[in-house]
């Protein structure tokens, strides 16, 4: 990905948040600058990969392909300096904007459809060689069980929420003709680096073409530009 198409990703997105009115933390806007004055003080942002992700899984499409993400908290499962059990993460889905199936080897969350458009959210159980299992689906929707059937799609819609376990694949993405969607997860401790598991491989963290200076870091670039 170019860097001009990260920082106009993260410009809209900040705009978008801001009309659902939802506010961020202050480290999600600060500058390279700000973060350049930055030291020891923000350990645990920086160890817990706390801010920015944004991906295209590789794609080299973005707007077809892609997520943008803001990890708010997190513990982590390695360090005992930070012991908590949770963590909360905010998301912006564009219409038609697919996050690839996966599962998470532990990690139980909720998805919460916060403002926006519609989400949808494609669901599958796995089979023990981590295939698409062809059995029914139990899933709770605000608190409600439901079964629906293996490959079914179940519609969010602004302040519902559906939760879902360690090892159920889920896909997902915003309705066509509705906009951005503003999506929030509140989930156990995790780390994502170790604990998703795509169906079919895909690429983490983009490469990035520097055509221009960043504006806002993304979470894995503070060993860059701060000294602990």
């Amino acid at each position: 990905m170019k860097r001009s198409e990260i920082n106009t990703i993260i410009k809209e997105s900040l705009e978008f948040i801001k009309s659902m009115n939802f506010a961020l933390p202050p480290f999600a806007e600060w500058s390279v600058d700000d973060w350049s004055k930055k030291g020891s003080e923000c350990s645990e942002i920086i160890d817990n990969e706390l801010g920015w992700d944004i991906t295209d899984f590789g794609s080299g499409n973005f707007s077809k392909t892609g997520l943008t993400l803001i990890t708010l908290r997190n513990g982590s499962l390695k360090n005992p300096k930070y012991l908590k059990p949770y963590a909360e993460k905010i998301m912006v889905v564009r219409e038609n904007q697919v996050t690839p199936l996966h599962y998470h080897y532990l990690k139980y969350e909720d998805i919460i459809n916060r403002g926006g458009g519609n989400l949808i959210i494609q669901l599958y159980n796995k089979t023990e060689d981590d295939r698409l299992s062809d059995t029914n689906v139990k899933v709770s929707i605000d608190g409600v069980e439901r079964v629906i059937r293996s490959g079914e799609t179940i519609v969010l819609k602004p302040g519902e929420s559906i939760c879902m376990f360690a090892g159920l694949y889920h896909k997902f993405w915003g309705e066509s003709g509705g906009g951005m969607v503003l999506v929030g997860e509140v989930s156990k401790v995790n780390d994502d680096n170790i604990d998703n598991h795509f169906l079919e491989p895909v690429g983490r963290f983009p490469s990035i073409e520097e055509d221009e200076a960043p504006k806002w870091l993304l979470c894995n670039e503070y060993s860059k530009y701060i000294k602990k």
